[in-house]
């Protein structure tokens, strides 16, 4: 779609827009190859995930546990009655496009876990609560893309494996919140931490893998945009393994000209 003539829900769209550069400039590159019609819905719905990632881990977040879980409630009943900018471009988005928003109830869920400190225990527990907090992005994102209905739910697996990734990543910083993701990682154990990593970045490669082929059964449109968001995050663990899996002491989040370079190869694919 193009954006909306209407000047409110136009500057409700683009705040959303102005969000995703600012928060996430890697994925908002990545949107910017898909075709110019299906940006606005993108960065609608990267906004109201977004704002719940605020209420839960941003400088203004409240204070305390339950707090926070009552802000993501009244967050998650603009849903239902869309009056903050973003959720009536995410609305507008969603009636546009046919999307399944309801899938984004159960993303609150995964979201209201992490309002406390989280100690996951085993890959079970982690793919349960990356379907939540991951899985149902990609769900909705499939159907906004016109992937084909059986490929679907391998576009909720794509967005589990850069929710992976993200944790592998970001290991240091969620400690420092009192969250550890990667099962069976005390993150005194140095060796035990490597570990985990090492089959977490396995595991994240095998997801990249097993879901190429809903890729490429994706409208020629959109593919570009999907294969540069896929091979700037198998950068990222390219960067972990050459680390030597050691994501407390080195800097693994992929620099500018790596981004680029890789943004570079999946576009010759």
């Amino acid at each position: 779609m193009t954006l909306p003539v209407e000047p409110v829900l136009r500057a409700c769209y683009e705040a959303c827009r102005r969000m995703h550069r600012r928060h996430d400039p890697t994925y908002y590159w990545a949107t910017r190859r898909l075709p110019a019609d299906l940006r606005p819905a993108t960065h609608a719905l990267y906004g109201y995930v977004r704002m719940a990632d605020e209420l839960v881990d941003g400088p203004a977040r409240p204070g305390a546990p339950e707090a926070r879980r009552r802000a993501l409630d009244a967050w998650e009943a603009q849903l239902d009655a869309p009056r903050h900018p973003v959720a009536i471009a995410l609305a507008d988005a969603g009636e546009r496009h046919g999307l399944p928003l309801g899938e984004l109830h159960q993303y609150m869920g995964s979201m209201r876990l992490d309002c406390d400190r989280v100690q996951i225990h085993s890959w079970e527990e982690l793919d349960a609560y990356s379907d939540g907090s991951a899985g149902t992005v990609g769900r909705i994102m499939a159907v906004l893309l016109g992937v084909p209905e059986p490929r679907r739910a391998d576009f909720g697996r794509l967005g589990q494996a850069f929710q992976l990734t993200n944790f592998l990543r970001d290991v240091r910083e969620d400690r420092e919140l009192g969250r550890m993701y990667l099962p069976a990682a005390d993150p005194e154990d140095q060796a035990a931490l490597r570990d985990a990593v090492a089959d977490g970045v396995a595991r994240a490669r095998a997801l990249f893998g097993a879901t190429e082929p809903a890729v490429a059964d994706a409208p020629a449109s959109v593919r570009p945009g999907v294969r540069v968001a896929c091979a700037v995050y198998r950068g990222v663990l390219d960067r972990i393994e050459a680390s030597g899996f050691d994501v407390l002491e080195r800097r693994t989040a992929a620099p500018p000209l790596a981004i680029a370079g890789a943004a570079l190869r999946a576009l010759v694919v």
